[in-house]
């Protein structure tokens, strides 16, 4: 078994190798959120824009003991404006990740897919965790636990293809995708059974890319070799997949919340497919987790910017 965080410190390593990536940071209105920014920024990974009412920060700031005097500070009225102008910023090609502050969720969203306003694309937006489990070799992407409430099919392509991008950006450059069931049989009477052996023909098919799939798999079958052999599947993936993909929300935020309070591990989250990484962070989490956050983060914007390049260059 690796130290605790082992994962994690391997991905800030990598990270060292990076400029900093220059942030809009969405009303970081109290200590940790601010705090969070600041350290990532002391670790290279990030260059922070604050968002958010000055005096309100300034405050938070000072009686924190957070030196914020190197950084920009826009001035707003309030969270929602914050929000607003962080993603206004973003759209304008001025930063290259959004970061969530103390202002809830849904509001920071509601700025980054409004239809004229926003960070939309082609793809579905999704969430993801990059899970370090201490038992696990490797870390583990879990998706989606926390936008993407009742997934069509439809949605799952684009949140399967969201994750095996990020896992490209992590170094994996062909990602084993379990996509999970109760069940490793396709049974006609569940639904999630019938849309894993569909996602699977469509990856056959080149609709989905970059990865290996398999499924339906039950979670044992999944990340449990001594499982899957027992059960006596044969499968590239399974007993060994480094993707996770829940039939919905609900199971994807059951399992991730099993893992960090049963398994002892941590969740970095990330918001995928929209014109930029998203780094959502929860009060709870350890100053690992948020650095891990902001590390996944800058892997996703460098890459991203290496295919912009390398496009670039091909129409040249």
């Amino acid at each position: 078994m690796e130290t605790k965080h082992a994962k994690y410190e391997r991905l800030l390593e990598r990270c060292k190798t990076l400029a900093p990536t220059l942030t809009a940071v969405a009303h970081p209105c109290d200590e940790t959120s601010l705090r969070g920014a600041v350290e990532a920024a002391d670790l290279g990974l990030l260059t922070p824009i604050l968002f958010g009412p000055r005096a309100k920060i300034q405050a938070v700031a000072k009686q924190s003991g957070i030196d914020i005097s190197r950084y920009e500070l826009v001035d707003t009225a309030h969270s929602q404006a914050a929000a607003e102008e962080a993603v206004r910023l973003v759209r304008e090609g001025k930063a290259e990740m959004l970061m969530k502050g103390s202002l809830h969720t849904d509001e920071l969203m509601g700025a980054v897919v409004a239809r004229d306003t926003g960070l939309r694309t082609a793809r579905r937006i999704s969430h993801c965790f990059v899970m370090d489990v201490p038992i696990l070799e490797q870390a583990i992407i879990i998706t989606d636990a926390a936008v993407n409430i009742f997934p069509t099919l439809e949605d799952k392509v684009h949140i399967i293809q969201n994750a095996i991008d990020l896992a490209h950006a992590l170094g994996n450059t062909q990602p084993r995708v379990a996509i999970l069931s109760a069940m490793e049989t396709v049974n006609p009477k569940m639904q999630s059974t019938i849309e894993a052996a569909a996602l699977c023909k469509m990856a056959d098919r080149g609709q989905i890319t970059g990865g290996t799939l398999d499924g339906p798999l039950a979670l044992d079958n999944a990340i449990n070799l001594t499982a899957a052999k027992i059960k006596k599947i044969e499968s590239p993936v399974a007993g060994r997949a480094d993707i996770l993909v829940v039939p919905d929300l609900e199971a994807g935020n059951m399992l991730a919340k099993s893992l960090s309070f049963l398994a002892d591990a941590d969740a970095a989250g990330v918001v995928l497919g929209a014109r930029v990484p998203i780094i959502l962070t929860s009060r709870a989490d350890s100053v690992m987790t948020r650095l891990a956050s902001c590390a996944v983060a800058a892997l996703v914007a460098h890459a991203r910017r290496n295919n912009t390049s390398e496009a670039v260059r091909h129409a040249a």
